[in-house]
């Protein structure tokens, strides 16, 4: 089950590989030139090495895809291969999407990103019943989309993950950073009623359309029957796919390999938004002093390798200042079954989208990183990339 077929797919793969496939086709960071035939090797020794039964690789480069590859399978039993056209759940991918639909709202002037949001809404917060465990704290009344976006909220990540269920404020709004899908949650119902359409229509019109990502969507679609992949555990077990009904801002994008790359580069490019607004997107608007993005080092303070990198947040998209190679900005995307990472070196016009089909799939993160595009900045320790061989798997 180690293997699984990942082994058999990538030497059809390589054997079907013309010769220009041993020319180079990226050049790193760090100045490496990579053939499409030394980039397969290397996948395949980092997802031979663990349980890892999908996973697909963009490189960008000149701000557009310059490769794009799949490898193993979506569907180990049925021995399905994944493709770049497979449906795969995109978790928190979903952030950059809608905080990249907020900026086109803001650039339009019909959202403030330091105007309250209950101002936006007909009625106060907490006569909402999803807000109602908010009655009687009139902290709700300073919550901004600023907030929402920078993770300053005060609020948790999920409600559902508080001992009693009930939402409630973990911090002072605007005080400091605290990873919060449920901002998020906010923040789209603002959007929503700004707009006075729901996020499915909303981000088919301005998003998903005017790219031409014809395979994604908040929630699931039809078409996406033929072609799906399952997540897997980390026994290397397959897990029930949820088929989401309900569009969450904050987490139920399911896209493509192929479409979440080629809205990477959309977003490099400048499609859609103002340089302006493109900017005020991916700058640092809140540092982060802390040891962990989640669990109880999330408060702890920060190791001088996030300090020396300036590690922060954006709007809907997390930052650092690379020694080497200037300003970066990246967005992951964490669920049972599910690991994802996009990154972007903005002034080398460089970046790296990584999606797998597994919860072991974030322990060759750091190592794909590095190899792949030249990047040994990335927080890796306050991501919890922890290289595999550590694992105790």
């Amino acid at each position: 089950m180690r293997q699984f077929a990942a082994s058999a797919a990538l030497l059809l793969l390589s054997a079907a590989l013309p010769a220009a496939a041993q020319r180079a086709v990226f050049r790193t960071l760090d100045g490496r030139r990579l053939s499409a035939a030394s980039i397969d090797r290397t996948v395949q020794q980092l997802m031979d090495s663990t349980r890892v039964p999908g996973l697909a690789v963009a490189l960008l480069d000149g701000n557009k895809v310059s490769y794009l590859r799949t490898y193993g399978l979506r569907n180990v039993a049925e021995k399905a291969p994944l493709t770049p056209e497979t449906a795969m759940y995109g978790a928190s991918f979903s952030k950059a999407v809608f905080a990249y639909l907020v900026m086109q709202l803001v650039q339009e002037k019909r959202l403030d990103l330091d105007r309250p949001l209950h101002e936006y809404l007909p009625k106060p917060l907490p006569e909402y019943e999803a807000y109602q465990d908010l009655a009687g704290d009139e902290r709700w009344r300073r919550l901004t989309a600023h907030m929402a976006l920078t993770h300053t909220t005060g609020l948790p990540n999920w409600r559902w993950i508080e001992p009693d269920k009930k939402l409630r404020f973990k911090f002072e709004p605007g005080a400091r950073y605290g990873y919060s899908g449920e901002g998020l949650q906010l923040l789209q119902l603002a959007v929503e009623t700004i707009a006075g359409q729901g996020l499915t229509e909303l981000s088919q019109a301005r998003v998903f359309g005017p790219l031409g990502l014809q395979r994604s969507s908040y929630v699931w679609q039809p078409a996406f029957e033929q072609n799906y992949a399952l997540g897997y555990d980390e026994q290397g077990q397959p897990l029930k796919k949820r088929k989401r009904s309900k569009a969450q801002g904050a987490g139920s994008l399911e896209t493509t390999p192929a479409d979440y790359a080629a809205f990477l580069a959309a977003v490099m490019q400048g499609q859609g938004l103002a340089p302006a607004a493109r900017q005020e997107m991916t700058r640092t608007q809140v540092r982060i002093p802390f040891r962990a993005q989640f669990g109880p080092l999330a408060t702890a303070a920060v190791p001088d390798s996030n300090r020396a990198i300036r590690l922060g947040y954006g709007l809907g998209w997390g930052t650092f200042d690379s020694p080497k190679y200037g300003h970066v900005y990246f967005k992951e995307g964490h669920d049972d079954g599910w690991e994802n990472h996009s990154v972007v070196f903005a002034d080398q016009k460089k970046g790296l989208v990584l999606m797998g089909n597994s919860s072991n799939a974030d322990g060759i993160f750091r190592a794909l990183l590095a190899r792949l595009l030249g990047d040994t900045d990335t927080p890796w320790q306050w991501e919890d990339y922890v290289p595999y061989q550590n694992l105790g798997k």
